[in-house]
């Protein structure tokens, strides 16, 4: 992936100082990703990000006072700053990739997450893939968090998918469908032979209609209406 044109600014949320330390050491030796600050609870994660704008939140989710969850679901809803498109991108860490507070994380607007013992090369790549708009799931996590979403799906909620993916044309539904396989922007283009621009206008159109904020819950959205 071309690198960007600044810095990637990163926030590092975790209860462990030397969790944040190893990540400091990680981001440090990539010149295109800048570590501009750290907090130890979710309380600190609020203040950090209200104070330095940062692109991308590294999040803990089990933490004292104020978990990783409500952090996240806060930052996401939250208004951003004059002159900051939108609010940064949070990515959950945590030990286990079955665990129900990251399918939660991600059902509240995370971008996606991190199992802690991910290779460093891999934790800049998604870093740099979640700043620019990517999905950072792999088809197989993308599958087992939405089967763990889907266990408690009604049939109201069912129905509400239903209606709520009617509002898309044949074309958007058919990126939709390709975004809850997991596939990337590039991937998507190249399976229904579109330019890589017209993916991400379907995909900002898909957001509006379906009133998402990230490629998981457009993912939820599809599986919920029986159309993966």
């Amino acid at each position: 992936m071309a690198a960007m044109s600044t810095p990637i600014r990163v926030v590092i949320v975790d209860d462990d100082p030397l969790v944040r330390a190893g990540l400091f050491l990680i981001l440090g030796g990539d010149p295109g990703i800048e570590a501009v600050g750290e907090a130890a609870d979710g309380n600190g994660a609020l203040r950090r990000v209200a104070e330095l704008s940062p692109d991308v939140v590294l999040m803990d989710i089990r933490m004292p006072h104020l978990d990783g969850l409500a952090a996240t679901i806060e930052i996401a809803k939250r208004p951003s700053p004059p002159k900051v498109p939108s609010p940064p991108k949070v990515i959950v860490l945590t030990t286990f990739d079955a665990d129900e507070y990251v399918v939660r994380a991600l059902a509240g607007g995370a971008s996606g997450f991190l199992l802690k013992d991910t290779p460093p090369a891999h934790i800049v790549d998604a870093i740099r893939r979640v700043a620019a708009g990517e999905p950072m799931l792999s088809p197989s996590v993308t599958e087992q968090l939405i089967r763990q979403v889907a266990q408690g799906a009604s049939s109201g909620r069912a129905e509400a998918a239903r209606r709520t993916t009617g509002h898309l044309t044949e074309r958007e539904l058919d990126v939709a469908i390709a975004v809850g396989r997991g596939l990337s922007n590039a991937e998507i283009g190249a399976d229904l032979h579109m330019s890589l621009a017209t993916v991400k206008a379907h995909i900002s159109h898909i957001f509006t209609k379906l009133g998402a904020t990230n490629r998981v819950q457009i993912a939820i959205c599809v599986h919920d209406a029986g159309l993966l």
